[in-house]
């Protein structure tokens, strides 16, 4: 179904200003081009992306110091209770 462009579904996404989105949704998708609706519209992973982290701040590094604070975690238990 074809709409002319003021009487196309809008987005309703929510805006950073806490509003609803009101540019017209992508056809056959319930977001606008902005919000999700274009085709590959998710950024890309890793080295790709401007984004790109590094060092202490990688996802395989915040795993690490969560195990290791939960083994430190267990251990103090296992000491207190001697």
């Amino acid at each position: 179904m074809h709409y002319p462009v003021h009487q196309a579904p809008r987005c309703l996404a929510k805006t950073r200003k806490g509003t609803p989105c009101q540019a017209p949704v992508v056809r056959g998708k319930r977001r606008c081009r902005m919000h999700g609706g274009a085709k590959d519209s998710s950024a890309p992973k890793g080295k790709r992306n401007g984004r790109y982290t590094h060092g202490p701040y990688t996802k395989e590094a915040i795993a690490g110091r969560r195990v290791l604070r939960q083994l430190i975690g267990d251990a103090r238990e296992i000491l207190a209770a001697l």
